[in-house]
């Protein structure tokens, strides 16, 4: 699994987890830390058109719509979105909560 798709997972997995968990559980929160990562870095400027606001949109619109969204969402991160420590080890964590709970959810091809 690339580091692209790694985050593409984990929150596809932590926007299916906050749909059944409590609105406060560990996932949820979890959750919130990697896109919010995420969203700051797509914020963060730069001259490309993925960059502000469409990269932004991409990924609010994947968590409401993981299947519609996934290849755009995986355009976004892949075009020179920097994977720091910040972004990869939120992601592993959303990842390793689910996977003790035991629903790790399995996102398949784009």
């Amino acid at each position: 699994m690339t580091e692209v798709e790694l985050v593409a997972t984990a929150l596809a997995t932590g926007a299916a987890a906050g749909l059944t968990d409590t609105p406060r559980g560990v996932v949820h929160d979890l959750h919130a830390a990697l896109r919010e990562a995420v969203r700051r870095r797509l914020s963060g400027g730069g001259g490309d058109s993925v960059r502000g606001g469409y990269g932004v949109r991409v990924l609010y619109a994947y968590e409401t719509d993981p299947d519609v969204w996934r290849t755009r969402l995986l355009q976004v991160l892949a075009s020179g979105l920097e994977m720091d420590e910040e972004i990869l080890g939120a992601a592993r964590a959303v990842l390793r909560v689910e996977r003790r709970k035991g629903h790790i959810t399995a996102v398949v091809g784009p």
